[in-house]
């Protein structure tokens, strides 16, 4: 089998913030900008690897979703349990450093991890949990 991850969502609950985060912050191109009925999908991803995204959309956007799954999901994304991510880079600190001198809420510093990684974790602008790896 010929199988790879081509994209992953993670909700915004403000288009505007999640773009400046992923694009100015994290450095990733955005590979499209969509707008439907007052809502915004945005399709962002690492340069040099066009067959990996990340789709930054409205929560509880499908129309088969109760209001009150809504509600749920809308108060997962404030505590932050809702969505996450691991992404990776060659130097933690450094991606740390610029990480932190920007709005991201810092959960974690850089740490070396008992299972063999050295690590980070902060949250986006809408919660999700974004954890950083560094890869030799």
């Amino acid at each position: 089998m010929d199988i790879s991850i081509h994209a992953s969502f993670l909700p915004h609950d403000d288009a505007d913030a999640a773009l400046a985060f992923y694009r100015d912050i994290l450095g990733f191109e955005v590979r499209n900008d969509v707008g439907y009925d007052g809502m915004r999908w945005i399709t962002v991803g690492p340069p040099g690897q066009p067959g990996t995204s990340i789709v930054l959309h409205p929560p509880g956007a499908d129309p088969g979703i109760t209001d009150e799954e809504r509600r749920v999901i809308t108060d997962m994304m404030a505590k932050g349990t809702y969505g996450g991510i691991v992404l990776a880079t060659k130097d933690i600190d450094a991606t740390f450093a610029r990480l932190q001198a920007s709005d991201a809420e810092v959960i974690q510093e850089p740490t070396d991890q008992p299972y063999g990684v050295r690590d980070c974790a902060f949250r986006d602008p809408a919660g999700n949990m974004v954890r950083m790896q560094e890869m030799p």
